[in-house]
């Protein structure tokens, strides 16, 4: 990368991630933090360290690559300050969204230290510096809550998720978790109609995750980061929402920095030139790095039919609220009141083309299934032999007790048989006394014998 910062776009190649070379001091590693860029300069507003919420608002500066601190200050005599103090109108906040509207950064729910029942949104004024609490009493632009009542099947409840907005019509979600489960599908809830469709996506197939982060630029849903609970996710993803095509555009490895949960990514525009910019994250370890990506630009060879917002509309309503299997029975009408006019027969025909795309993915994933069922028997018959291993290593592991047992049985007698041989010698050495006495004894009774006998023959007549 060029040593000169205020250049560092000038070399950059495309769909590769670049860490930029920051000089100076930078703030706080961190994770589940906001982030958006405003007239080339990345604001980070709070996020958590160390179980620990944050409440400091830094910007970085694209054209010089340097950091500062924006120090908030609240609006004077406040009805919602409750001391007077910053704290009560700003507190430390981590996993909260964050956009722009107008001059101002809004801020949108997330976890501090006071809970509240309702969904709290804050407000950064970015020329004055002034942050407060925006009351939401009215429909926009009067600000007022609604609850879409939806129809369809919903998608299962979950965090840690993404979302956008294609065409200002069809608003997508993509992956997350539940407390048990990690998912990789794709919802899409149609905001004119409120009818939640879950379209096939076709091309990569990829891991579930939850905790990445999004954005989207024209037509490509860019996603980076996040993970399932064994590892991170390590692709770059992105997702043409034109044709529900996921591409996988680069991976990085394992340990890597992008291979983090609760990032963020946003987008630049710096001398007429589009860029993904990836801050912070959590992957064992807490990150304030900036990572920069030069998407290539849209292929200038694509059809004009999908340049047509109308016809990306007509395309993602298709395959995202019918999933291409009930084209036959498209709504037309609906279409004939769409803003732009669209050629139907072409419609049809891209229809008919993207059926088929997703009759081979069907067939590719069918094959997968296939195969997945026979590593499933074979790890079935793996476990069997372990289980009949297992039942004769515990029959085994049972002999082997039994004869320990007796061992011990064994070596006990040993030692009482060790007791009495002992006894047994000093008993060996009287009995030897004895016999020496009564050898002793049997080799004077002879003499006396024949003394006794002489005497009587002397004596007889």
């Amino acid at each position: 990368m060029c040593s000169d910062n205020s250049n560092w776009h000038s070399e950059l190649d495309y769909d590769r991630w670049v860490a930029l070379p920051i000089a100076g001091p930078r703030p706080s590693a961190r994770y589940k933090h906001g982030a958006f860029i405003v007239d080339e300069k990345l604001y980070i507003v709070g996020g958590s360290r160390n179980g620990r919420q944050l409440s400091d608002v830094q910007a970085l500066d694209l054209r010089n690559l340097s950091w500062s601190t924006i120090k908030l200050k609240t609006q004077p005599q406040a009805d919602n300050v409750k001391n007077g103090g910053l704290a009560d109108v700003f507190p430390a906040t981590s996993g909260h969204s964050m956009i722009k509207w107008g001059n101002k950064l809004l801020l949108l729910g997330g976890l501090s230290k006071e809970t509240s029942d309702n969904v709290t949104v804050r407000f950064i004024d970015l020329e004055s510096q002034v942050t407060g609490v925006m009351e939401a009493t009215g429909k926009i632009p009067t600000m007022i809550w609604n609850v879409a009542e939806t129809t369809k099947i919903p998608p299962a409840p979950r965090c840690d998720h993404t979302a956008a907005v294609h065409v200002d019509r069809y608003f997508l979600i993509y992956g997350g978790c539940s407390h048990s489960t990690f998912f990789n599908d794709l919802h899409v809830l149609d905001l004119e109609t409120l009818e939640w469709s879950q379209p096939q996506i076709q091309g990569d197939l990829v891991s579930p995750r939850a905790g990445h982060a999004g954005v989207s630029i024209d037509e490509k849903w860019f996603i980076v980061g996040g993970g399932d609970s064994r590892s991170g996710a390590v692709e770059t993803l992105v997702l043409d929402m034109s044709t529900l095509v996921l591409s996988v555009l680069m991976s990085v490895e394992r340990k890597d920095t992008l291979a983090s949960e609760g990032l963020t990514l946003s987008s630049a525009l710096v001398n007429g030139e589009q860029f993904l910019v990836a801050f912070g994250g959590y992957n064992g370890n807490y990150n304030n790095e900036v990572f920069v990506m030069k998407p290539k630009p849209k292929d200038s060879k694509q059809p004009k039919i999908f340049k047509s917002s109308a016809a990306a509309a007509a395309a993602a309503s298709v395959t995202a609220a019918y999933a291409l299997a009930k084209s036959e029975s498209l709504d037309l009408p609906a279409i004939e009141n769409s803003k732009t006019k669209v050629n139907l027969s072409v419609e049809i025909g891209i229809i008919k083309e993207e059926k088929k795309a997703l009759e081979s993915s069907i067939a590719w994933v069918k094959a997968e299934k296939s195969t997945v069922k026979a590593k499933l028997d074979e790890l079935n018959e793996t476990h069997t032999d372990l289980s009949k291993a297992c039942s004769e290593l515990h029959s085994v592991q049972g002999q082997l007790a039994a004869e320990k047992s007796r061992c011990a049985d064994l070596e006990t007698q040993i030692s009482e048989l060790q007791t009495k041989l002992s006894s047994m010698q000093s008993i060996e050495e009287k009995v030897q006394a004895l016999r020496s006495q009564k050898s002793a004894l049997d080799h004077n009774t002879p003499v006396q014998r024949q003394s006794y006998s002489g005497s009587w023959r002397w004596m007889s007549p």
